[in-house]
């Protein structure tokens, strides 16, 4: 978290702790219900935003989604998971799509060199654009640079990455 937030405090912390349970159950309406019991000039804290973010994501509201991702990358634009959240949520939203989720990535592809879940989906992109060399070329470096963290079952395992899956297995 940048400097400049401040830190929420109690009771606020425990309505947020609790949406994440509830998210964690499976349960976004409840956790958006404790997020709606936080103080609201707090509501638009980055640590907030994050957990609404999921419970968007995890509703299904894209454009719900991609509006506040977008908010965090304007928030904390040296936030990795920022970037990623608002490709992934631009992505499904309606009028969004693989074009605008890769735009997204590729500028953050720049900033974050040492991050490997934005090589992964940008393989993911050039796979489902049809680009399997580029695919595959973003999935090699995932991999690498995930280092220990074996991301090869998680590829095997995600259907944006089908086509290469024969080839995932060599790698």
């Amino acid at each position: 978290m940048p400097n400049h937030i401040k830190p929420l405090e109690p009771p606020d912390t425990h309505h947020l702790s609790a949406a994440q349970g509830w998210l964690e159950l499976g349960n976004h309406i409840d956790a958006n219900n404790e997020l709606d019991e936080i103080t609201p000039e707090l509501r638009a804290h980055p640590a907030v935003l994050s957990v609404r973010y999921d419970v968007y994501a995890q509703a299904k509201k894209w454009d719900e989604a991609a509006e506040i991702a977008g908010t965090l990358v304007k928030l904390m634009p040296e936030q990795s998971f920022a970037w990623i959240c608002s490709a992934y949520a631009t992505r499904r939203k309606l009028g969004g799509g693989i074009p605008e989720a890769k735009k997204i990535l590729s500028e953050a592809e720049s900033k974050f060199p040492d991050e490997y879940l934005i090589r992964y989906n940008l393989a993911c992109y050039e796979c489902q654009s049809g680009n399997l060399k580029e695919a595959m070329i973003w999935l090699e470096k995932a991999i690498d640079m995930a280092g220990k963290k074996d991301i090869r079952m998680m590829a095997l395992e995600d259907s944006d990455l089908e086509p290469l899956w024969c080839s995932i297995s060599e790698i």
